[in-house]
């Protein structure tokens, strides 16, 4: 039989300025199939299958097609890959060797450039295939360099080169490289601050953002500035600030209105991978850009965050319930117990009067920290969920998952109602270029079968947006001072000294080691 099945590979290259939007493919792209699909006709081969990859750098084999393209060589789906050029497959040299010159003959599928005159079935050219990758690599590497020193040269400008913003800044329209305040997130992180000086740890701040419905960064960026946005970091169910995200808010100098960049570095051009630089080696450059945070502020947030890590380790020595653990019996304070024979650590509590006047004015009272740690953190929890009625708990811990607002809401709404609009203008996009013999009527359907079920999963999300507008008012109807202290802790999973200074007045020991717990707030929800 002959093998006679091919499929064709385009690439588009992230150097390339020609884009066109989803459902039409860039001049580019649409050059290199018509001249491949020549070339295929003019040689009797059956087009099988077409892969493309756009806006992708050559240098790596983790190209969303070309890693399904080998997957169906490896499937036995077709016999000859074509492209453009050899450059277009890749210009990384040690992958021309590995598929090239090893998966692929081993698979027996044949790879053809059209213009540069490269074919595997032809043993005689292996050398001018080699050379010609150590070519690509070079230009590659060559490339890097001059763009590196390029962008070096920008950033002691004071040209801001990130893909993305900081959150509270957006691109300026006039220039691209400069920064200009996104007012509806440049008020967030003013809270930020605000809170932070006023008291409130980082994960609290978290926690009150999330209750208010504010959009992560990652989610406003993407749902709401309408960016092609990716956290690495971030999972696809998170949607609540975390400690982690408030702590990167409070120390980027970027709010004080100077440009700090060159933090990270690829390994090398044909490594993805980053390292962090030493500080000296940063570009910083003041004063590039509107402040959102007054210096004075920025700085008194510095010192605040110095005192509190020494708080904090201050803290391992007097312990979460300092001041307010109590003996059942005489009433008076507890005192911390150590182990003994050698060994060092605090252990748990003791009653102070027991220990310094002895069994005839009062009982040991003992209890150990891990076990008062346990009953606290249970009954904390415990509390929490009398808040709701059960029938309730499932909806609010929902509702703690998106933590949205009407606000927050509205602005989903309107990006869903964006997004919609942006398909069916795709949809006719698609339909024209099916129309001119752009793409092929199979193609057409794919892209219409796909636009067809985003807009089905756009009108769900947009249907359950408004049910939780109708939930949330109605829980929002029941909320009251208890419910301000508890909801936050109806799925906690260790205890902190904030937590305790929050809710607990006091507690007391008993003699048989059960405790009880004063709380500041009276439960309304109380048996």
């Amino acid at each position: 039989m002959k093998k006679n099945r091919a499929v064709l590979y385009l690439r588009l290259s992230k150097e390339d300025a020609d884009k066109i939007s989803r459902g039409d493919d860039s001049a580019s792209i649409r050059n290199q199939r018509l001249l491949l699909t020549d070339y295929a006709l003019a040689h009797e081969f059956q087009v099988v299958n077409v892969y493309s990859d756009d806006d992708e750098s050559g240098l790596y084999d983790d190209r969303p097609d070309f890693e399904k393209m080998m997957m169906d060589a490896k499937l036995g789906e077709f016999d000859i890959i074509i492209a453009k050029t050899q450059s277009r497959f890749s210009r990384n040299m040690e992958h021309i060797e590995k598929y090239l010159h090893h998966d692929l003959p081993n698979l027996g599928v044949r790879f053809i450039g059209v213009v540069d005159g490269v074919d595997t079935d032809n043993e005689a050219n292996k050398k001018s295939r080699q050379i010609n990758g150590l070519v690509n690599e070079w230009y590659c590497e060559d490339l890097s360099k001059n763009i590196r020193s390029s962008f070096k040269a920008k950033m002691r400008n004071g040209q801001f080169l990130g893909s993305s913003c900081p959150y509270g800044y957006k691109k300026d329209p006039d220039d691209h490289n400069h920064l200009i305040i996104d007012e509806y997130a440049a008020k967030v992180v003013k809270k930020i601050y605000t809170l932070y000086l006023s008291g409130y740890g980082k994960a609290k701040i978290g926690s009150i953002l999330s209750s208010e419905g504010i959009l992560i960064p990652t989610l406003y960026k993407i749902e709401v500035m309408s960016e092609n946005y990716h956290n690495s970091r971030a999972l696809d169910t998170t949607r609540t600030w975390s400690y982690q995200t408030i702590h990167t808010i409070l120390n980027n100098e970027t709010y004080v209105g100077h440009l700090i960049q060159n933090k990270v570095n690829t390994l090398s051009y044909k490594d993805k991978k980053k390292k962090l630089l030493p500080k000296e080696k940063w570009i910083i450059v003041r004063n590039t850009h509107e402040a959102i945070i007054e210096p004075e502020m920025f700085e008194m947030v510095q010192k605040l965050q110095r005192t509190r890590t020494r708080s904090v380790g201050m803290m391992e020595e007097t312990g979460i319930f300092s001041g307010m653990i109590y003996c059942a019996d005489c009433k008076h304070a507890m005192s911390r117990k150590y182990a003994r024979r050698g060994k060092r650590g605090f252990t748990g509590y003791i009653c102070k009067t027991y220990k310094t006047q002895g069994k005839k004015f009062c009982s040991s009272h003992n209890i150990e920290i891990s076990a008062l740690e346990d009953a606290v953190l249970s009954s904390i929890k415990r509390e929490a969920r009398k808040i709701l009625k059960e029938e309730d708990i499932d909806e609010l811990r929902e509702l703690q998952t998106y933590n949205e607002s009407r606000e927050c809401f509205d602005i989903q709404l309107e990006s869903i109602q964006k997004r919609l609009e942006k398909i069916e203008k795709f949809k006719r996009k698609t339909y024209d270029n099916y129309m001119e013999d752009l793409i092929s009527k199979e193609e057409y359907i794919g892209y219409v079968s796909e636009y067809e079920t985003e807009i089905k999963e756009l009108q769900a999300q947009k249907s359950v947006i408004i049910d939780k507008v109708d939930l949330q008012q109605e829980l929002d109807d029941r909320h009251d001072e208890w419910v301000e202290a508890f909801k936050d802790y109806m799925n906690v999973k260790t205890l902190t000294r904030d937590m305790v200074l929050e809710l607990i007045e006091r507690v007391e020991v008993a003699e048989d080691g059960s405790i009880t717990i004063y709380y500041k707030f009276q439960n309304p929800y109380a048996d």
